[in-house]
């Protein structure tokens, strides 16, 4: 059995264990920021105050039987502020054309921008790797608790919710688009940037060119890799856009990974979720389906778990296994939230 609660201080060495798999701006590989980021994460979770701009809610995801910490995904209240703004390259295309010799051309162009008034960021989703392919999809579970939880509580998060994918790196973890553009300005390495970007944003306005870049000037690596993802984050690509959320022709300034937006209201999980009593299914009743309940735990504000069940008149009617290992948590039975997994 696998269940996803909020992280907690003792979690600590295990985020840090973690964030070396792969180094997220959301989830770095340093023990100071993830110690604020996880308390940062308790105070959210806790208050019931609606602005939370500058926190995250940090969700783990535990091996039941080796009480083991093996995925992590997070929430950041609101990615982009005037404290900390949002940079991105808005795509576009411009047209040239000369009559005098009938030649033209269109032109895919980046230009930055600047926001300062962002929105609810999704992202740091983290899996070990050796529980990924596990047939419970662990990666689902991490990726829809953050939606199970924002359905309950979406007066903390703003109207649209935003999300940025990783983009197709080299075998060194180097990417094209930086090589080309952003090194070349900035006189530093990917890694570097991306490590400094998280603590100050001002060089990026400083340094980077304001005017509009000409594809047609990069490499043709660089030129491909723009709004692309990684093999990787392919899966992650198929999922945001089958519930909802759409490409807003913007990328990352530093490696041309492309930028996602939903309304909230709008994500196909925040509308089809569902609150219940918790029950025993009669033995008889078959066509059960996956759902993912948060649970009212007392030691947790979130505490979630894959079970079968069905749902009908206010009533979420769970198998013998999964209605039994809920109670043997001895958990008070008010209403639980569910989504449809």
């Amino acid at each position: 059995m696998y269940y996803i609660r909020s992280v907690q201080e003792s979690d600590l060495e295990d985020l840090f264990t973690l964030s070396q798999h792969l180094a997220f701006i959301n989830l770095p590989p340093d023990k100071r920021m993830l110690l604020n980021k996880i308390r940062s994460s308790t105070r959210a979770f806790n208050d019931a105050e609606e602005n939370h701009e500058d926190d995250y809610f940090i969700f783990v995801l535990i091996d039941a039987e080796k009480e083991k910490l093996i995925g992590v995904s997070m929430i950041h209240g609101k990615h982009g502020t005037e404290k900390e703004p949002h940079f991105y390259l808005t795509v576009g295309h411009e047209k040239k054309y000369s009559e005098s010799i009938n030649t033209g051309f269109i032109h895919g162009t980046l230009k930055l921008g600047i926001e300062t008034d962002g929105w609810t960021e999704i992202g740091g989703l983290i899996l070990s790797p050796e529980y990924r392919g596990n047939p419970n999809k662990l990666g689902k579970q991490l990726s829809f608790c953050r939606f199970l939880y924002m359905s309950q509580h979406s007066k903390k998060f703003t109207p649209v919710i935003h999300s940025e994918l990783m983009p197709p790196l080299d075998e060194k973890g180097n990417s094209p688009l930086w090589e080309a553009l952003g090194r070349r300005f900035m006189n530093m390495n990917y890694q570097e940037a991306d490590k400094l970007s998280r603590e100050n944003k001002e060089f990026i306005l400083s340094l980077f060119p304001q005017g509009t870049i000409y594809e047609t000037l990069l490499t043709p690596e660089a030129r491909d890799s723009i709004g692309r993802v990684g093999r990787e984050t392919e899966p992650v690509k198929k999922m945001l856009e089958s519930i909802g959320f759409n490409y807003t022709n913007e990328v990352d300034p530093f490696d041309g990974g492309p930028h996602y937006r939903a309304a909230l209201k709008d994500i196909k999980l925040v509308k089809d979720a569902f609150v219940g009593k918790l029950e025993k299914a009669d033995n008889s009743e078959s066509h059960f389906k996956k759902i993912l309940i948060n649970l009212n735990h007392k030691d947790f504000p979130f505490f979630s778990i894959l079970a079968n069940g069905k749902v009908d008149k206010g009533k979420i009617s769970l198998d013998n296994e999964s209605f039994n290992y809920i109670d043997s948590l001895k958990l008070e039975n008010n209403d639980s939230y569910g989504i449809f997994f």
